[in-house]
Order: structure tokens, then sequence, then C-alpha cells
């Protein structure tokens, strides 16, 4: 009886928390979002159906009482493990759209027997470990989270639950004369590519707009979606990063997420230094072999944006984000003079600039940068000289601890808050 009463009161305040954290994360029901979903709803992410199963995982896993019956060495094992048969995954279904895509072999089903069974085989496996894997990782950010002040009562609020899976893409549009974000729609997560060029010629076209679609790590919904990756350093910071949206979500800052571009670059940036700290602390202390360990040869599905393809050699004096932050500033300069074609062209000419230096960008515009230049962690890059990023960035510095940050910044609800608290 206990036992059903406690699930309940889970599900009671899964129910709870997703009402407000749902709301954050799907498009606000504006004319111009309705106008670009004209296009997208036939192919949108279902949120609701992958939070609800997330969550039943989520509570089998707690009723197994995972991870609590492993010992610090067994609990570490599994999550290399893990990651070690999601290397093989990636790297078997890579191999496996090479097969399909190359028009010399006929029989595709013959030539791809072993490597489909090979595949069927670490499926399985990868299902019996990612709820011991995710367990230990949750249990490991609850501990990191706790000793940095971050709970109430002793617990994060929200609990700290993650589930890795193949997560929705997201179409960005921006208008043309002026670089900013006015719709934000995930879309299923196998879109091919030519259907995405498609769905952005013709928003394009029929809106007069710039779109884009881009792939993303991590949903800050309940549990948080992260992406399948081989990286353990990029998880940690995922996890953490989209944690920290939810922390913010029951908020101000989080609650008025899409209210202005400004509160949009304070929401991205302050879950970016927190997932870098965070994710950075757990590495230390659980996995200090792998603390400062590079992103090179850990599989395409775990390099961030700015690392450039495995396959090319870049120029060794090539910056990537002090060419995208030059890119950026002449991008705006162009715009606020009304040269939309000028800037359009520029920016497909430094697409060519970036590929050639070994950096996959499939198409550089607006909306390129309405996506990423909100994401202001770091000096420089597709941000320009957006004022809002080193706003939150000295808050931070001038912060005596990451909770005194968070909390802060939490309760602010315009830009102009945040100026006015660097400045004291």
């Amino acid at each position: 009886m206990l036992s059903r009463l406690s699930s309940r009161l889970q599900w009671f305040l899964f129910l709870a928390i997703c009402s407000a954290l749902l709301s954050t994360s799907t498009p606000p029901l504006t004319d111009e979002v309705g106008r670009v979903r004209r296009y997208t709803r036939q192919i949108e992410f279902d949120y609701v159906d992958w939070m609800l199963g997330a969550m039943t995982m989520k509570l089998e896993q707690g009723a197994a009482g995972l991870p609590g019956y492993l010992d610090p060495t067994a609990r570490k094992q599994a999550v290399m493990e893990y990651l070690q048969v999601t290397k093989q995954i990636l790297d078997g279904e890579a191999a496996l759209q090479h097969i399909y895509a190359d028009a010399t072999v006929k029989d595709k089903q013959a030539a791809t027997a072993t490597l489909r069974a090979q595949l069927s085989g670490e499926y399985s496996r990868q299902d019996e470990l990612a709820p011991i894997a995710e367990a230990v990782l949750q249990e490991q950010i609850t501990q990191t989270l706790a000793e940095q002040g971050l709970t109430t009562l002793g617990q994060p609020v929200p609990s700290v639950l993650f589930h890795s899976s193949p997560v929705p893409n997201a179409l960005i549009v921006s208008p043309r004369d002026v670089i900013k974000q006015i719709a934000n729609i995930s879309v299923v997560a196998d879109l091919p590519i030519d259907r995405q060029e498609a769905l952005e010629a013709r928003v394009d076209k029929d809106l007069n707009v710039s779109s884009l679609v881009v792939p993303i790590g991590g949903v800050g919904v309940y549990p948080t979606m992260i992406m399948q990756t081989t990286s353990l350093s990029w998880l940690l910071d995922t996890i953490a990063h989209e944690w920290t949206h939810n922390y913010l979500n029951l908020r101000p800052l989080g609650l008025q997420y899409d209210k202005t571009p400004e509160m949009r670059t304070m929401n991205e940036t302050t879950a970016s230094i927190s997932g870098t700290e965070i994710g950075t602390l757990v590495l230390k202390r659980y996995y200090p072999e792998l603390a400062g360990a590079s992103f090179a040869g850990d599989g395409l599905a775990s390099l961030p944006l700015e690392h450039p393809d495995p396959g090319t050699l870049p120029r060794p004096t090539f910056d990537f984000r002090a060419e995208m932050h030059t890119t950026r500033v002449a991008v705006d300069a162009m715009l606020a003079q009304g040269r939309i074609d000028e800037a359009e062209a520029y920016m497909k000419q430094r697409q060519q600039v970036f590929l050639r230096n070994g950096y996959l960008i499939r198409k550089l515009n607006q909306a390129y940068f309405a996506f990423y230049g909100a994401y202001a962690d770091v000096p420089g890059g597709a941000a320009g000289e957006d004022p809002v990023g080193p706003a939150v960035r000295l808050l931070r510095q001038k912060s005596p601890s990451l909770a005194a940050f968070i909390n802060r910044i939490s309760w602010m609800s315009s830009f102009d808050e945040l100026k006015q608290a660097v400045k004291q």
C-alpha cells in the first residue's frame, strides 16, 4: 500500500512539474509561429508521448533500487560499458547508412545482414545497460548539486532525471532583415536532409524569412531528453545544462524564456555556464582519468558544434570562434543598413570558408545566428557583439558561488535587471 501511494505521489509530482516545464519547451502560440506550423504539423515531435514513456521507465528504475546495490567500481564500469556499446551502435548505424547510400551495392539486404545482426545484439545490450548507467549519472549529478547548494531541503528540485534517446530537430525561423528567433518548432528526429532542405525552401519562399533545421543535444522537458553520445564529458555537461533549464523554468527567468531575445540568451547562457561547471566537477570527482580529455575520436554524435570534421585537417591557425564572431558582426552591420541580399551572399561565401577549414556547417544564414547566438557562455562566436552574454558571464564572476549566481539570475525578468545587477 505504501509503495502504491509513493508511486501515485511521484506521478502527481511528475504531472505538476511537466505542466510547468512543457509550457516553456513548446513554441508560444503567436501569429508568426502559427504561420510556420502550417508547414510542420505533420512532422512535429510528440513530447507528451515521449515524456510519459520516459517517466514510466524512471519509476521502474526507482522501484528496482538502481543503482543502490552496486559498489563504486561497478557503477563506473556500467557507465563506461554503456558508452562503449553506444559507440559501437553509432559506428554501425553510420556504416549501414553508407551501404544504403552506395549505388554500386545492389543487394543491400544481403550486404548488411551481418551488420544488422550485430546491431540487434548491441541494441539489446544497450537496453540492459541504459537504466543502470542513467541512474548512476543521475545520482552523481544530484550529489554534486547538493554539494554546490543547489537544493531545497537537501534535494534538487526538480530531481535529476534524464533519458538518452534520438532527439528531435528544431526548425528555427528568423526575419531576413534582423537576426531574431521568431519560431522554434521541434520536428521528428529522423527527418532526412532532403526533406529538411525542402521544408526550409518552402518556409523561406512563402513567408519571406530565413529558416534552418538544426540538430539539438538535449531538451529541458521532464525527464530531460539527451542525445545519445559517446563523450562522457559532453553527456554530463548536457544533463546538467538541461536540469538547469528545469530549475529556471520554475522561476521567472525560465517562465519568461520567450519574452524577449535577451531573456532567451540569459537562459541559455546561464544553463551553459551551469552545465559546464557541474559537468566538470562530476568528471573530476568520479572519472578523474577522463578529465580534460579531447572530444576527438569520440564519434560524430558527441562532437560539439565547433569541432571540425575528424575526416578533414583544418588549418592550425583557423580560429572558429574568432571567424564566426567576425562573420556575425559583419552580417549585423549589413542588415542594419538594409543590405539584406548582400548579407545573405556574404554568409554563403563564409559558409564555404568554414567548410574548407573542416567545419561542416550545412547552411549559414540569419536563422543559424538566431539559434546559436544565444549560447554565449564563452566570448566570441555566433553571438557577435550582443551584450547579454558578457553581462551573464560578469554576474557569474562577481558571484561567490554557482548557487548564488543561479539563484540571483533565476528571479530576473528582464535584461535591465541584469544590467543593474552587474553595476552593483
